[in-house]
């Protein structure tokens, strides 16, 4: 057998769950593949690994809504190197601790910066386990993942010494110990003062040792900044495991994880756990229909909507970061959610799919607001991650409440957002009290912006991110509404009145002249600016990562409004048209010199950001839904493709994702606060949701095809359905939306 040969063998047999004719398919030709499929089998965790212009996907595999997540850590797809493997994720992109390195060097001082070449072809991406083939040392590396808990595999050529080099990824304290029975035990330092232990057993005994001042030595453990260790195997030796628990508590804890989940179980029976939680969640929306294409990139869709936000919880306590201390809980605690990103349609989702796992997410947010005083917007292991801006974490919270979410404490939510309401600072990527300019926009109702030119003055606005002024005043705006409309729902009419015209702050900025959202300066004066490339870089003077264009239409809490500051539906459908043919003025690398997360651009519209997730749907209220149909279909197919370069902009853990999921399957949620749902085209001709209370939500979308896309008639459970919207109780207790397609519109359709 030539050497060829023996390592594809090798590798087939040592991977579990693959056969060659789908290890084939994983590595190209997906639609060539024949047979009917399972839903986690159109999974490919690789789609998007190439980024349009920032931020690529990663091929994460964890648990869903876990704490333990792996990718291997290389630059993005197109990197035919690894650096080394993460024992966890920490933060969808805030980092990662505990590297591991196999190797077949002798360890030395260089080992751990040589970086590992692989083939891509013989790499395994499924959301529950990773292989790949190291070509220069001919190791095999396997991983997969418990809750708490990790486990790796290496196969090692023969006869040849062997070695696992540790590492970390913080600056900060950290430790590495070897002790009797091939146990490691390790400590890394997190965001200046998170400890994070580690508890791990090899399955061979090695010989360790460990860098100390920047000498190998034989010693067997090591502490300080930047702590390495390595351990050896016997040349015989032919596979090694690893398997680990992580514990953000405690070194006991890690241990306890470790005993509790993962000691007595092999790679295999992990594996398989993860292969069937996986399996769970996915077959809870069943599709018919389709290309295979569509079906790949919806499932993948789905998957990454898992990713965050993850529970820490361990054996029933959790470290909070947000007053630095262990707190024991009944419930699930959970960290890592980017609101700005997730409010629009990866919370709405959840409330559909699992609105029980998002009970407890809310609840955790108000523990937050409880231990540190502030309703969260960012909430990462370290606290609130001071990003972006606005606090829709507010829109979450009435839109569950409105949708029948009620296992959350929502009056200490509520308080929680009157506070951020009244006062809180609304400048970007800064948390805490209020200052001068937050003063401005609760006396004015608008936030101020400097001139072109003109020099900052308020010390407490971030160098970089600027005062974002429309986007703030916009943002803003919606945030309130959420806080008025809460208070009216829960009798508070004081607040209520308070609050409500707040919620209209976004007319302050509309210049009729201009037709656009423009800034203004602190005594009222209008600042004249180009709407496409003024503000900086990402425009962040005056909006944030988009232009005016993209901003807009960012009054999602008052559509009839915003339609009528342009002049009725008639101009509004114009100016949505012409947003999609709007030229740039210049070229393509000018642009994005300027705005390098405005991508997948339609004109001025930008698939690639959050802001503009929303926006084809619009055409639903104005009269026009065939438009809406139009463009959805347009979209999904030209910016969410089936490869590596199928994610239009940055994914944001489920952000983007979810918009995926929600438009491939034909329904919307335009406006989280309000719970409806608005239609636009299914891609599927049937989509079957199993819901948390028995009951089931059909779509059923009959001649839906690539060419048949335009709704001709609808009914809503047997009944003729004359509106492009239908409501969550109507979803949440089991209903049938029916839709008859065709391949040309029907411009009478849906426009009552």
């Amino acid at each position: 057998m030539n050497k060829v040969m023996w390592k594809l063998c090798s590798l087939l047999l040592l991977t579990p769950f693959v056969s060659l004719p789908g290890y084939a398919a994983t590595a190209a030709g997906h639609d060539s593949v024949p047979g009917p499929k399972q839903s986690i089998d159109l999974i490919d965790p690789t789609i998007g690994n190439v980024g349009q212009l920032l931020e690529p996907t990663r091929p994460t595999v964890q648990l869903p809504n876990q704490l333990i997540r792996f990718t291997p850590q290389r630059k993005d797809f197109m990197d035919d190197q690894i650096d080394n493997f993460p024992l966890t994720i920490v933060s969808h992109r805030l980092g990662q601790v505990f590297a591991l390195k196999p190797t077949l060097q002798t360890p030395s001082k260089q080992a751990w910066q040589a970086r590992m070449a692989y083939d891509h072809n013989l790499e395994v991406n499924k959301p529950w386990y990773y292989a790949t083939w190291l070509l220069d040392d001919e190791i095999n590396v396997e991983f997969t993942a418990g809750r708490k808990t990790g486990y790796y595999r290496f196969r090692f050529p023969q006869n040849k010494s062997k070695s696992l080099l540790l590492d970390v990824y913080n600056d900060g304290a950290s430790a590495f110990q070897f002790l009797p029975g091939n146990v490691l035990t390790g400590m890394e330092t997190y965001n200046g003062d998170i400890r994070i232990y580690l508890y791990g057993v090899f399955s061979e005994t090695g010989t360790p040792g460990v860098v100390e001042q920047d000498q190998l030595t034989n010693h067997t453990s090591v502490s300080g900044k930047g702590s390495k260790a390595w351990i050896t195997f016997p040349a015989a030796t032919k596979e090694v495991t690893f398997k680990y628990g992580i514990s953000y508590i405690s070194a006991e804890q890690a241990k306890k994880n470790y005993e509790t989940e993962i000691s007595k179980k092999d790679f295999d029976a992990v594996a398989a756990n993860g292969k069937k939680a996986w399996s769970e969640v996915m077959s809870q929306v069943q599709v018919k229909g389709g290309t295979l294409a569509q079906q790949r990139s919806f499932y993948t869709a789905l998957y990454r909507c898992y990713e965050r936000a993850v529970d820490i919880t361990e054996d029933g306590q959790y470290y909070s970061g947000f007053d630095k201390q262990v707190h024991r809980d009944s419930r699930p605690f959970y960290v890592d959610d980017w609101s700005w990103d997730t409010y629009l349609a990866l919370h709405p989702l959840r409330m559909i799919l699992n609105p029980a796992r998002e009970e407890d997410m809310l609840e955790s947010y108000v523990h937050m607001y409880k231990q540190s005083g502030w309703m969260p917007t960012f909430p990462v292991l370290f606290g609130d991650h001071a990003c972006m801006n606005g606090f829709h974490s507010s829109v979450v919270m009435l839109d569950a409440w409105r949708k029948g979410l009620k296992r959350f404490d929502i009056e200490k939510a509520y308080e929680g957002m009157r506070k951020n309401a009244t006062e809180a600072t609304m400048l970007p990527w800064r948390n805490g009290p209020k200052t001068v300019l937050d003063d401005v926009y609760r006396e004015k109702g608008y936030f101020p912006a400097l001139h072109k030119g003109e020099k900052e003055t308020v010390p407490e606005v971030h160098s970089f991110e600027k005062r974002q002024a429309v986007a703030v005043t916009l943002g803003g705006a919606y945030d309130d509404w959420a806080v008025a409309e809460l208070a009216g729902d829960l009798r508070k009419t004081g607040d209520q009145r308070l609050f409500a015209p707040r919620a209209k702050n976004y007319k302050n900025l509309w210049n009729a002249d201009k037709g656009f959202f423009l800034p203004k300066d602190d005594t009222g004066e209008w600042i004249d600016i180009n709407v496409k490339y003024d503000g900086g870089l990402g425009g962040r003077d005056y909006y944030d990562e988009n232009n005016g264009w993209t901003y807009l239409w960012q009054v999602q809490q008052d559509i009839p409004g915003l339609i009528g500051l342009m002049g009725g539906k008639q101009t509004f459908v114009n100016r949505l048209d012409q947003l999609f043919r709007e030229p740039l003025d210049m070229s393509r690398y000018t642009f994005w010199n300027k705005f390098p997360d405005a991508t997948g651009l339609v004109g001025q519209y930008s698939m690639g950001n959050e802001p503009s997730f929303h926006i084809p749907y619009l055409y639903n209220y104005a009269g026009a839904p065939w438009k809406t149909q139009q463009r959805i279909r347009f979209l999904l197919d030209a910016w969410f493709k089936d490869n590596i370069f199928g994610i239009p902009g940055d994914e944001d853990g489920g952000g983007m994702s979810a918009f995926v999921v929600f438009s491939s399957m034909g329904f919307y949620p335009v406006t989280p606060g309000i719970p409806e749902y608005t239609i636009g085209s299914p891609v599927f001709e049937k989509v079957s949701i199993a819901l948390p209370n028995k009951k089931q939500f059909t779509v059923i979308a009959h001649n839906s095809s690539v060419v048949n896309k335009y709704i001709q008639q609808a009914k809503f459970n047997g009944q003729p359905l004359n509106k492009p919207t239908f409501t969550h109780q109507q979803l949440v207790d089991g209903g049938t939306l029916e839709l008859f397609m065709g391949p040309k519109p029907n411009k009478s359709w849906g426009v009552q």
